[in-house]
């Protein structure tokens, strides 16, 4: 099967009883939620499954449009996660939204945005004892879709690049899946950046650290499968390739993407400003 997914969980058979070389797995689990890590060392390996070399942590949940009774241990489970691949000693940081906010399913990178904590303006516009001009500096944007602007992301995020010279940058993207139990349940996160629009066969330009310079923490949650994935799960063949095609996604995608952008948000802010507590994070959002 020729799987039109953007997990790199889905492009490792789970039961087989030897991974490829050059692929390690971990398996971790907290109460709030199962964590797999997916380590591909190699270029070789990264090529069998179609993924770059770098850690992909697949984090896996109720379903996101719930609201959970221990959302501050998801979101601290995931913060972790990002905290982990920022690394130690980077401060400043860049946080991108990808995606159209006119189309629900793919609208999670703006909303999530829309919630983050923009502090690097704030050394320059309050006095030196206010207690805000020691959080990091942090810039947010939602740059929108090549179609609204005209612009590839890519280059947007180059150009603020040279102007902000953040220390890393975390993007934000909704993805696609291939198996229909991890739509709206899964999160992923890695170090290896994304390219736009890959899991809907739209590939834009690349965000990474090799295009970018410096480390890029790509985070998502799969909304949306391809029909013909459906098909081919369900009756175990390809189906014929002259039928048409669709992008199927959840009945309740509109309070998956609220609730799944409020979780993100959240995470990622207590991330990038860990001397915040969620209680500091919610009155600031």
């Amino acid at each position: 099967m020729s799987a039109r997914t953007d997990l790199a969980v889905e492009m490792i058979d789970e039961n087989a009883k030897a991974l490829p070389k050059g692929i390690r797995r971990k398996l971790r689990k907290s109460s709030a939620c199962s964590i797999t890590e997916i380590d591909v060392t190699t270029e070789l390996a990264g090529l069998r499954i179609g993924k770059p070399r770098g850690k992909y942590i697949t984090i896996e949940t109720d379903r996101l449009s719930a609201m959970p009774s221990d959302f501050e241990e998801q979101a601290m489970n995931i913060a972790d996660e990002i905290t982990a691949l920022i690394g130690e000693g980077k401060t400043s940081g860049l946080i991108v939204g990808l995606g159209n906010s006119d189309i629900t399913p793919d609208a999670l990178g703006p909303m999530v945005i829309s919630q983050i904590i923009a502090t690097r303006h704030l050394r320059d516009t309050l006095p030196s004892d206010h207690e805000f001009t020691s959080l990091n500096p942090v810039s947010a944007i939602a740059p929108g879709v090549l179609g609204q602007t005209g612009i590839e992301t890519a280059e947007i995020i180059n150009a603020l690049c040279d102007s902000i010279k953040p220390q890393y940058i975390i993007v934000i993207d909704a993805l696609a899946c291939s198996d229909i139990s991890r739509l709206g349940s899964t999160i992923q996160i890695t170090d290896t950046g994304i390219s736009p629009g890959s899991g809907v066969q739209n590939r834009r330009k690349e965000l990474s650290e090799t295009t970018l310079n410096i480390p890029v923490i790509a985070v998502g949650v799969p909304t949306v499968v391809d029909m013909h994935t459906i098909a081919e799960n369900i009756t175990g063949s390809p189906p014929d390739k002259h039928l048409p095609n669709m992008m199927v996604t959840p009945r309740d995608i509109d309070s998956l993407i609220e609730r799944a952008a409020r979780l993100l948000a959240y995470s990622i802010n207590k991330a990038v400003q860990p001397s915040l507590s969620f209680a500091d994070i919610a009155a600031l959002c």
